[in-house]
């Protein structure tokens, strides 16, 4: 329960976070002007707490429903680890208010953030749209394709895991699709984020040229 609740709560977090990133883009492109002040360290802060508090309310939730349960069937979880899914598979309780928590909270949470992102990068591409100069909209695009990369593999992996019929899932399938959303894209985030960085550019080929 303690690894399924603390999964829960970075997973929702990180979701919210992304859906953040998509905002201070948002105002980075389309209110410049006012990104000091949108977007200070005061806001910043107050971002990250509500998508650590968002995060532990859905954990909460779901993880006490699910301590609830009996479980008297084997006790390997076909997983990489305490999934919500692989773990329900195990229990010989009736399941079914579980699922539809788990159905529920995932849905509004996944649903909630991605329409931030995608409302912001409408009015993103709106605004990159009324550039005249091409390398203005080059920069612009460049600017959201390292988070659009970041947030395509994400939710559609986590959309893929947890918003079909349980009916429809395959344990071994499941398995290898949770392995993007744990182990790849965590791994790709520093290198999709920090690669733009002129700076850590730099680095890297000091480091590169000390090695040669």
């Amino acid at each position: 329960m303690t690894q399924l609740g603390l999964f829960i709560v970075l997973a929702t977090a990180e979701l919210y976070l992304l859906a953040s990133m998509a905002y201070d883009r948002y105002v980075a492109i389309c209110k410049p002007l006012l990104y000091p002040v949108l977007m200070s360290s005061r806001a910043c802060t107050s971002f990250v707490v509500a998508c650590y508090t968002a995060g532990i309310i859905n954990s909460l939730t779901v993880t006490s429903s699910i301590s609830q349960l009996s479980f008297c069937r084997a006790n390997m979880v076909k997983s990489f680890f305490c999934d919500i899914r692989p773990l329900l598979a195990l229990s010989c309780s009736d399941t079914q208010i579980s699922n539809i928590l788990v159905f529920a909270f995932g849905a509004f949470i996944q649903m909630s953030s991605l329409l931030v992102i995608v409302v912001s990068y409408i009015f993103i591409i709106t605004a990159i749209m009324r550039i005249r100069l091409a390398e203005g909209k080059r920069k612009a695009f460049s600017t959201c394709a390292s988070h659009m990369a970041t947030v395509s593999l994400f939710y559609g992996t986590l959309i893929f895991i947890y918003l079909r019929p349980t009916s429809n899932s395959a344990p071994n399938q499941d398995q290898v699709v949770s392995i993007f959303y744990t182990m790849v894209i965590p791994m790709m985030n520093p290198i999709i984020y920090s690669l733009r960085n002129q700076e850590v550019k730099q680095a890297l080929k000091k480091i590169l040229y000390k090695i040669l």
